[in-house]
């Protein structure tokens, strides 16, 4: 926020390493810790042919250059001053004194006016996104670019303490190889100190602070899915996140990032932490339906996450707050009352998922130290670096869709945690059987101590692929020593799966007999009974025999019979976790396994109770059903069944007003009319204008702006045009307080009557909208805190969007199954009732509508609501008595069309924040951009 940095000496800093000198003061060794950037040091740098190191030297500024050397000078920089940190800085994340400070500014603030509720309505504190200045790396090694290094003022200090040498006489060694891929022990130990200077700043002091206080500190760090990422911005996630009592991370754009998770995971799982929580939904934009909500939680439920912290509720949709990270799951949106269809599942399966402790069997040591030894340039390491990153990814999919549940083990983790080693390995509160070195090149000394007693213990070691050559960043031959009494085997999915096979606890096969691939599973042990959680890890596929399929999107599911295998003999018990349902299971048992055979659609997750014992044979109830060809067009030329109505339109109700945006107009700054502009266009012109800065993603908070008088008029010319006169509509406004609004010529009254989907955007009423062209004028004060918006007119009328030109035309009273944005609702975001006759039969009447854009459709029998159709089927039986019915189908609606970037025209963006409204050149588009809305086919009511 700005407050702790406006102390200079608490900003971030870095090391910048570049041959184009700077004209900064040199310090003593003997001064204190100054506030301003300064000479660190300069080297003389000769490099082979192949861009290795041939020779370098500290030397003195002043100097000749050594002949065949490029000079290169290093410099303590502070961070610059940017709008993203209100006009400050980020803080020293090496530096203790800086996150001291950091914390009495904050967590102490919290203290002093709620500490009475810590630990009981206040349980944790959140973090988000913590991380030190992000290294980089030379593209070239022959290039001459500025290179950014994390830094703090007494790194070579601490770093002397350490390792018992002066950093800066070996700084190159950070930038280029050494020749003969020689490992710098230098680089190694650079990357391991900043990690550890970090960890210790920030998670320690904040982790900390947070036991003695009677909190949890959870939230997240930044950047954990990849070794580069975590290496550029964190050094290595795990040892940070051993100092939260609820580790966290972020899922964003609905990403999959199993690493992430798993490394969260692992730690809970170390520390004996009571689950993992996750930021999810952020930047998934108006759009992501209940669908999209329960699989990106599903997925995240089964890698260990049970605190859900959805991405977000806004307190105001007031200026540039709307372009935060849609959607609100909050009253902005028109389904937000439905929600608990997905909290309560989640809040049921968590109830089981925080029980017991999670039987697993597989520890992996971490590859990411392996990584650093090849941060040089990008022309030398880009290859290895891509190898060891495909490995991390591969290994972890490998194990986790092949049913084998492991844990990441922190090697800077592992001494507190481990004390000797043994077999089973105790790594806090969990015991490994196996232990998997992924292809390291190097392993601390602590590790190979604990793996080597663990090895002569008895216990399974496999190195897969390569064996470790250093220790230490130093070559030895402990890692030959160690396969000696290890396996190793190749870095293949075949070989360590059969490798693996012995430990496995479930397996679950297709009904081909093909061991599943897109399916993970969480087993827990809780008292004398086990639970197995079983959920679709990846977006849902098609069959891919039918290379057409791929056309038929999310709509058309295919179901999925499987067999899951359970090493030992239990009692399965189903726990529906969407109905709440508890239902006993038949199951069949061979070979000391229990199998149970399920069928289930790609939305669905399973939850199963295990008791020890065995059900005697045709007890419980049977979920396998038998599976029709699945092809593309099948049984297209059967004719439609008599008692299954098709509707080619249905009468319709709107649930809000209808609505025109208002998102193009015409201005004058103190002056003459410019032409049509899109208003955050216009509103980037008119800040250029008077030498402000533009509203983005990088924007200072409001109040941290000096509020000054707005000397400034802006007015906003917008032309209306009808092709039917209109009586009753409403103006919706922002900022109503400072605007004139003028109709026709007409000054138009300011009461407000009411507000439209926020309650800052405030309604007012308007006169009559005649046939043809009407004028709206907005006439308002324009500073560097304005925020120009939208506007919209609401009523009972149609729009036709045609380009870029919008027309009111006649209401809406009837739509045919399709797409509602061309049939007089472009820019709607409320709920839409279709209203159908049809008839029950003896057993009542299903409902099919498996082709819908919306978040879900809601079911209502004469008026009463009888359930939702969501997720594949696609399907709700109804019991209804014999006769004619009307059925209501609520197709729950989004602001996508009404606040949604509507002139971005490229449709592979995926990263809805306040930059995706200001796109330029060939993804912007004058001409709107609408998603497709509503109930797309007409749906199936079959009288039973």
């Amino acid at each position: 926020g700005g407050i702790v940095t406006k102390d200079r000496t608490k900003r971030a800093r870095h090391l910048l390493l570049t041959p184009d000198p700077r004209n900064y003061p040199a310090a003593s060794e003997k001064e204190e810790r100054a506030a301003e950037s300064r000479f660190l040091c300069c080297y003389d740098v000769s490099l082979n042919e192949d861009g290795t190191l041939k020779h370098y030297e500290q030397v003195s500024p002043n100097s000749p250059v050594k002949e065949g050397s490029v000079r290169w000078y290093g410099y303590l920089e502070l961070a610059e001053e940017s709008p993203w940190y209100n006009n400050q800085t980020y803080a020293d994340t090496l530096d203790s004194g800086s996150i001291r400070k950091f914390i009495e500014v904050t967590h102490e603030a919290y203290l002093k006016h709620n500490g009475a509720e810590f630990g009981k309505t206040i349980p944790s504190i959140f973090t988000d996104e913590p991380q030190f200045t992000h290294k980089t790396a030379l593209g070239f090694a022959f290039e001459k670019k500025d290179i950014i290094l994390p830094w703090t003022d007494n790194l070579p200090e601490t770093y002397r303490r350490e390792y018992g040498e002066n950093l800066l006489e070996k700084l190159p060694e950070l930038l280029w190889d050494l020749p003969e891929g020689k490992p710098s022990v230098t680089r190694y130990q650079y990357h391991a100190h900043i990690s550890e200077r970090f960890a210790e700043a920030f998670s320690d002091q904040l982790g900390g602070w947070c036991e003695e206080k009677g909190l949890k500190l959870t939230g997240h760090m930044l950047s954990e899915p990849t070794l580069q990422s975590q290496t550029a911005s964190l050094g290595e996630v795990m040892r940070s996140l051993g100092s939260f009592q609820l580790p966290g991370i972020d899922m964003l754009c609905d990403a999959r990032e199993y690493t992430t998770a798993k490394q969260a995971q692992s730690v809970s799982h170390q520390f004996g932490r009571e689950g993992v929580t996750s930021e999810l939904y952020g930047v998934t934009n108006w759009d992501f339906d209940f669908r999209g909500h329960k699989l990106a939680g599903d997925w995240q439920a089964a890698l260990g996450v049970t605190v859900r912290v959805p991405h977000l509720s806004w307190v105001t949709m007031l200026g540039e707050a709307k372009r935060d990270y849609p959607a609100s799951i909050h009253y902005q949106s028109p389904w937000f009352r439905e929600y608990p269809l997905i909290e309560n599942h989640f809040a049921r399966l968590n109830t089981v998922m925080t029980r017991g402790k999670a039987k697993v069997k597989v520890g992996v040591i971490h590859p990411v130290e392996s990584y650093w030894l090849h941060w040089g340039p990008q022309e030398q390491t880009s290859a290895i670096r891509k190898h060891l990153d495909g490995n991390f990814a591969n290994l972890t999919d490998w194990l986790l869709f092949g049913q084998i549940d492991f844990d990441y083990i922190s090697e800077p983790l592992l001494p507190r945690q481990c004390e000797t080693g043994g077999a089973p390995l105790k790594v806090g509160a969990m015991e490994y059987d196996v232990i998997l070195v992924p292809g390291c090149e190097t392993l601390r000394s602590t590790t190979v101590e604990r793996l080597r007693a663990f090895a002569q213990a008895g216990g399974k070691l496999l190195f897969l692929g390569s064996v470790p050559t250093l220790v230490d960043a130093v070559p030895s031959g402990a890692g030959k020593e160690l396969a000696a009494s290890a396996q190793v085997i190749g870095f293949s999915e075949y070989e360590i799966l059969c490798a693996l096979e012995p430990e496995r606890l479930v397996e679950i096969v297709d009904q081909n007999g093909a061991r599943t691939n897109g399916l993970l599973t969480q087993m827990r042990t809780d008292g004398d009974r086990e639970w197995l959680f079983i959920a679709h890890g990846r977006q849902p596929v098609q069959p891919m025999w039918d290379p057409r399929i791929a056309l038929l999107g999310k709509d058309v599911l295919p179901q999925e019979n499987i067999t899951i295998r359970i090493s030992g003999e239990y009692i399965p018990t189903l726990y529906n976790t969407m109905t709440g349902e508890i239902v006993p299971l038949q199951c069949a048992y061979q070979n000391g396994k229990t199998e149970i055979r399920y069928s289930f659609y790609p939305h669905d997750s399973i939850l199963i109770r295990l008791e020890k014992g065995r059900r005697p044979a045709g007890e419980g109830v049977s979920f396998a059903k038998a599976i029709a060809p699945f092809r593309l067009g099948h049984n297209s030329l059967a004719a439609r069944d008599a008692d299954t109505p098709f509707f080619a339109k249905a009468r319709v109700t709107l649930s809000e007003p209808n609505v025109l945006l208002l998102d193009q107009a015409e201005s004058s700054m103190d002056g003459p009319w410019q032409p049509k502009e899109e208003i955050l266009r216009l509103d980037n012109q008119m800040r250029d204008a008077l030498g402000y800065p533009h509203r983005k993603n990088h924007v200072a908070q409001p109040w941290v702006i000096e509020a000054v008088p707005n000397t400034h008029t802006l007015r906003l010319r917008f032309t209306v045009e009808s092709e039917i006169e209109v009586s009753g509509a409403s103006l919706a406004v922002e900022y109503l307080e400072a605007t004139d609004i003028e109709w026709n010529g007409e000054k138009v009254s300011k009461d407000i009557t009411g507000w439209y989907v926020d309650e800052r955007i405030h309604t007012v009423k308007l006169p009559v909208i005649r046939k043809g062209e009407n004028t709206l004028i907005l006439t308002m004060p324009f500073g560097q805190r304005t925020n120009t918006e939208n506007c919209f007119i609401l009523g009972d009328f149609g729009v036709k969007a045609i380009g870029s030109r919008a027309v009111i035309t006649q209401p809406v009273r009837e739509l045919v199954f399709g797409d509602i944005t061309t049939q007089g609702l472009p820019f709607y975001g409320g709920n839409v009732e279709y209203h159908l006759e049809a008839e029950a039969g003896e057993n009542g009447l299903t409902i099919r509508t498996p082709h819908y854009r919306g978040a879900l459709v809601g079911v209502s029998l004469d008026g009463k609501r009888v359930g939702s159709i969501v997720f594949a089927p696609y399907t709700l039986h109804v019991d209804a008595a014999p006769g004619k019915h009307e059925i209501t189908l609520t197709l729950f609606g989004n602001r996508v069309n009404t606040f949604g970037t509507v002139h971005n025209c490229n449709t592979g963006w995926t990263w809805f924040g306040p930059d995706s409204w200001r796109t330029f050149g060939d993804e912007f588009s004058y001409e709107y951009k609408l998603k497709e809305t509503g109930i797309l086919k007409s749906p199936e009511v079959i009288k039973e």
